[in-house]
């Protein structure tokens, strides 16, 4: 496997493993299995900080830590998990509040009942398991398929 095929490919592994685990604990929690824990966003781990943190692993890895490609990638998957905690994360609060006050004025007034999303940033702890998920994912996918 070369080199971008190596990076592509931790990427996939870290996000999908993130997200699976992501319905094993709703499966765990809910006594349900639900599928749309593996397109969903929020929750535990973060699979985007997953995905980022595997891409980076994985080029850390193959091309050296000490090189402007991986610098590259590190950054990248900082702004990545900075994001999902901070900016998503006040998106959901938002959304959270707004639901609440359409609710509200739902009880006097007609208003739609579409409700908007509201899990869609990550705690610093969800971040934190999806960046060490990415890294597992990306040193595992190394160890059986070295570069």
């Amino acid at each position: 496997m070369n080199f971008v095929h190596i990076s592509l490919w931790a990427g996939v592994a870290g996000w999908t493993v993130a997200q699976t685990t992501k319905m094993i604990i709703c499966l765990v929690q809910n006594r349900r299995l639900n599928f749309r824990y593996l397109v969903s966003t929020g929750g535990m781990p973060s699979a985007h900080s997953a995905m980022a943190c595997a891409v980076a692993t994985a080029i850390g890895v193959t091309q050296g830590f000490a090189t402007p490609l991986f610098t590259l990638a590190f950054c990248f998957a900082a702004v990545i998990m900075f994001d999902a905690q901070t900016v998503r994360a006040a998106a959901g609060k938002q959304a959270q509040l707004l639901n609440q006050i359409v609710d509200e004025l739902f009880q006097e007034h007609h208003l739609s009942e579409v409700k908007l999303k509201e899990l869609l940033g990550h705690t610093r702890l969800e971040v934190f398991f999806g960046m060490l998920t990415g890294i597992v994912s990306a040193l595992a996918l190394l160890r059986f398929f070295p570069a």
